[in-house]
């Protein structure tokens, strides 16, 4: 797929310095760049690349004045940087536009599609589905009975939706994602054997929710496990049965969140924390990475450590945390001093 340095300056509104004609294939790091690939400068750091970098456009905000010779094709435009990510996802949306249905695959006769649907092969739709406009579902995907799946949806290969899960609109759900899997539910006997409780629950994604690769939610043993509009989960994270996430929450990998914990709206939740179950935590919480939360949350809190607490309170333990052997020591000193313990 080829781009004129003409066409890229029309979409980004920019003006040309060079050759309009001058046309690229691939992106490239400004200071690796190769003949035929794009690149941008926004940061001065990289200023002294721009002499010698081989890419044939290189995109550049309209107050650059050249000290030198260059022999790439220049786009001026009001910021590099945001409108080399507007092209990003420009080429993103020509990269992924794909429609049809590719065989083989399996649409049960009572499920419905909109308009632009594209199906991989292998992929499978079960009864009473219901798809909405311009979605697309990757190649080895699964679609439970009973799934409602909304407008401009992209679901990647190796996807799993369990029966009954409702997704909305512009929703992103990474591969190997495991969406209304059963939640943890086992009650234990005299004998001490633990039996399944059945769940009988769904998951409901509202709109502009993206799921990173291999994140697992599980449904609710009854009502709904919620993840609210505009809530951003990465990659490997685990949410048990009947949490309910606030809307635009950001939640970063390998994070664990217990069943019917409640989360507040726009938090920022760091890698690899842990989460009790049946607590509340509030909005705009902020909790730093691998910290412990075991308790109900305030709004506006910022916590760290396992357990958690006020991060500046730990920030200012951990000073001491750190000189704890040079304290020992010294406190052995003084009780040697004092006679103390002998």
């Amino acid at each position: 797929m080829k781009f004129k340095a003409s066409q890229i300056a029309e979409i980004l509104e920019g003006t040309i310095i060079g050759n309009p004609d001058e046309e690229v294939s691939k992106l490239s790091k400004i200071e690796e760049g190769e003949k035929e690939s794009l690149t941008f400068l926004a940061n001065p750091k990289y200023l002294k690349y721009i002499y010698t970098t081989n890419a044939s456009i290189v995109i550049v905000n309209d107050d650059f004045v050249s000290e030198g010779t260059i022999s790439s094709t220049l786009i001026k435009v009001k910021d590099a940087y945001k409108s080399f990510s507007t092209l990003l996802e420009y080429y993103n949306q020509v990269k992924m536009n794909k429609t049809g249905i590719e065989q083989p695959s399996f649409i049960s006769d009572t499920a419905t599609h909109g308009e632009n649907l594209y199906l991989g092969a292998f992929s499978y739709m079960g009864e009473n589905v219901k798809v909405g406009n311009n979605v697309k579902i990757y190649p080895n995907s699964y679609i439970g009975d009973n799934v409602t799946i909304g407008n401009d949806v992209v679901i990647f290969s190796g996807a799993k939706i369990y029966s009954d899960c409702i997704i909305g609109n512009n929703c992103v759900i990474n591969s190997g994602v495991i969406i209304g899997a059963d939640g943890f539910g086992f009650a234990p006997n005299e004998k001490g054997e633990f039996h399944k409780v059945p769940q009988i629950g769904n998951v409901i994604l509202e709109d502009n929710v993206d799921v990173g690769a291999a994140t697992t939610i599980d449904r609710a043993t009854l009502g709904s496990t919620i993840i609210r509009k505009g809530v951003k989960l990465d990659n490997q994270i685990q949410i048990a049965h009947n949490v309910d996430i606030g809307k635009n929450t950001v939640i970063a990998a390998q994070t664990g969140i217990a069943g019917s914990t409640k989360i507040g709206e726009s938090c920022q939740i760091g890698g690899q924390v842990g989460i009790a179950g049946h607590i509340i935590i509030g909005n705009n919480v902020k909790v730093q990475a691998q910290s412990g939360i075991g308790r109900n949350i305030k709004d506006n809190e910022a916590l760290q450590g396992s357990p958690s607490f006020g991060y500046s309170d730990w920030n200012k333990s951990y000073v001491h945390f750190k000189n704890l052997p040079k304290l020992a020591k010294t406190i052995h000193k003084l009780e040697k001093k004092l006679g103390i313990n002998d």
